[in-house]
């Protein structure tokens, strides 16, 4: 095995994916993630990126935070607000994939306004854009403004 946190990482996924009642194959499919790099990270041969381990995580319908500690890419007890809060806004039914992107970016330049650094799981799928307030109220995608604005009074 490559590391024994990858290793564990591995074993846990084969676990849960059994759990699950469904094969490489059909998690493959769920996920977007090739049938033989899955084999690779169960079989602790990979160390996968965060974007992959939340496709994971999405598919089978379990923690995360839980994945990315397993990877060695949180420390449980310093990232848990933060990973807490993206996972909540992230879960949130009442909101559209633009708007948690919005919410994650104007979060996010919060943080770093208030001196707090980012960590592996901070630079998540999804972070590419600005992440300025400013940037967040334009919409990720140009799409004319995600944050209304204030009424006037």
């Amino acid at each position: 095995m490559a590391s024994l946190n990858v290793g564990n990482l591995g074993e846990y996924l084969r676990e849960q994916r059994r759990n699950a009642q469904l094969s490489l194959r059909q998690l493959a499919d769920a996920t977007g993630v090739s049938n033989p790099y899955l084999s690779q990270i169960e079989r602790g041969l990979r160390k996968p990126s965060a974007e992959v381990l939340q496709q994971v995580a999405k598919a089978l319908r379990i923690s995360a935070e839980t994945l990315y500690v397993r990877a060695g890419i949180l420390d449980a007890e310093r990232d848990r607000d933060e990973v807490e809060t993206r996972a909540v806004i992230l879960a949130d039914p009442g909101l559209n994939e633009r708007q948690k992107q919005v919410l994650l970016q104007i979060y996010e330049s919060f943080r770093k306004e208030n001196g707090f650094g980012t960590g592996d799981a901070a630079g998540a799928p999804g972070d590419g854009g600005d992440t300025s307030i400013s940037g967040a109220r334009t919409g990720a995608a140009g799409d004319g403004g995600a944050v209304p604005p204030r009424p006037a009074g």
